[in-house]
């Protein structure tokens, strides 16, 4: 039972009280508005705290599959962002071309495109493992 809890148990003990010191003072005609309104006290509480639990249940699982939506190697999600990203590139390589182009001539489409391939080689090779190395390797 964590401090929370404990605390509830504690509220709860006291309403009760207050509730039974209430009916002795009130008499018996008002037995049911009273335990009416302890019940609804302690729907509150446990509404409550299946409400904290729920979201704090919710809140672990999305942190689950963020960390598992990133983890390398998952053959999906590394074909689909690859695809994605090739395909932005090509979309702006078009004008990247151009601005190389009239900027710099030949020269600088050339760069340009050795930029957009230097950029689509390391997103494709970021996630290989290196290669084991073997005694035959010199």
């Amino acid at each position: 039972m964590d401090a929370r809890d404990a605390e509830l148990k504690t509220d709860l003990k006291k309403e009760l009280d207050a509730t039974l010191h209430a009916r002795r003072e009130l008499g018996e005609e008002y037995d049911a508005a009273l335990v009416d309104s302890f019940l609804g006290k302690i729907e509150q509480r446990v509404d409550g705290t299946i409400d904290r639990r729920m979201r704090r249940h919710l809140a672990e699982q999305q942190m689950v599959v963020a960390r598992g939506a990133r983890s390398p190697g998952s053959p999906l999600d590394s074909w689909s962002e690859r695809f994605g990203f090739g395909v932005l590139s090509l979309i702006l390589a078009v004008p990247l071309s151009a601005i190389g182009a009239v900027n710099g001539g030949l020269t600088g489409l050339l760069v340009t495109w050795a930029g957009i391939f230097g950029v689509n080689a390391v997103h494709a090779n970021r996630d290989r493992k290196p290669r084991p190395t073997t005694e035959w390797d010199d």
